[in-house]
């Protein structure tokens, strides 16, 4: 299709702007979707209390502790780590040009899992409590949480000094990927041989992924780590678009394809581990999210980053939202549900194919 010269700026300018309506679109339904996910849980709370209760008119202390304390910081929670979680998955697909790369899949969750399982049975940090609510916990999360980040940023460290070596090609990082999360993997069960129920316990506890962990101190330093690297990326979309027409096109826009590749691993393990640290393993939603929104925006990245942004943040706070409601008055982690949703579009991926 051909524009005469005063077409191509009107066609241009619907084109953005339906695209940028969509995301507005997307943004409201999100701030919906918190409202209803602080209101939902074993104690419903009114969403007109939960309104006023954000803007700082509410007249109930009862509500107001709950809102504060407990349901808001965990739907933050949620937004933050699906967005970081969402946009990683979308920057490993666009630099390794793999429709299946994922913090998840690429084996950096399962760097974490195994750092919170030394620090757990080789450290001690893993003990039991006489509650019929949680009878074990994490006697020392810092501990736990330091050892499963430098556990991630060591995988990551291998992997990239692997692709180092072979040029930083797509096919050698995927690989490289996959090898050190079944390492990982098989050195996670390895640990396990020599840990006592308790420690056995606590360590399936960890790896129940759980936005309801963190605190307002833990979600502040989620927050500062994910913005950064969303900025990172957003800087960067016009190289992602160039790698997607491939490596060859893109070195002779001028992009250096092996610096972008190797930086934006680097971007994506420090919010993985961040993330993952604080709330356990969450899968899916960095394999999820991107693929969704390319079939509503395109795979223009200076809108793709955005929605994955916000179709990470919907998914995730709508999959905790679900894990609050379906059982009550229990609780479903948060990575159980992501794993229920997210299992069967991975299986879709692997059968049908993605043509890029």
């Amino acid at each position: 299709m051909h524009f005469d010269n005063e077409e191509l700026p009107a066609a241009y300018l619907q084109y953005t702007r339906t695209k940028i309506i969509i995301l507005c679109i997307g943004v409201i339904i999100l701030f919906f979707l918190l409202i209803l996910s602080i209101s939902s849980g074993a104690v419903s709370i009114p969403p007109i209390e939960v309104f006023q209760t954000l803007i700082g008119e509410s007249v109930s202390p009862k509500w107001n502790k709950i809102i504060l304390s407990i349901r808001l910081p965990q739907a933050l929670t949620a937004i933050v780590a699906g967005a970081g979680l969402g946009c990683a998955g979308l920057a490993m697909q666009s630099i390794l040009r793999n429709p299946l790369a994922s913090p998840f899949t690429f084996g950096i969750a399962h760097a974490a899992a195994f750092g919170a399982a030394f620090s757990i049975i080789i450290l001690g940090s893993g003990v039991m409590q006489n509650s019929s609510i949680n009878p074990y916990v994490i006697d020392n999360p810092f501990a736990t949480t330091f050892v499963a980040f430098i556990s991630c940023l060591l995988a990551t460290a291998v992997i990239l000094l692997i692709s180092h070596l072979k040029r930083a090609t797509p096919e050698v990082t995927v690989l490289a990927g996959v090898a050190i999360g079944s390492l990982c993997t098989a050195a996670t069960m390895f640990l396990q041989l020599f840990a006592d129920d308790t420690q056995l316990a606590a360590v399936v506890f960890w790896t129940f992924g759980d936005v309801s962990r963190a605190d307002w101190g833990e979600l502040a330093i989620m927050a500062v780590v994910t913005v950064l690297s969303l900025v990172y990326f957003y800087y960067h979309r016009w190289d992602y678009n160039a790698i997607d027409a491939g490596d060859e096109t893109a070195s002779s826009l001028g992009v250096h394809v092996p610096r972008i590749r190797i930086v934006g691993m680097i971007v994506v393990s420090v919010i993985t581990a961040v993330i993952m640290s604080f709330l356990g393993i969450i899968g899916f939603v960095g394999l999820i999210s991107p693929h969704i929104i390319r079939r509503i925006v395109g795979d223009d990245h200076r809108f793709t980053i955005p929605g994955t942004i916000i179709m990470g943040a919907i998914l995730l706070l709508a999959s905790d939202t679900i894990g609050r409601v379906i059982i009550v008055p229990h609780v479903v982690p948060v990575a159980v549900v992501t794993s229920f949703l997210g299992a069967p579009m991975f299986l879709y991926l692997l059968i049908r194919g993605y043509n890029r």
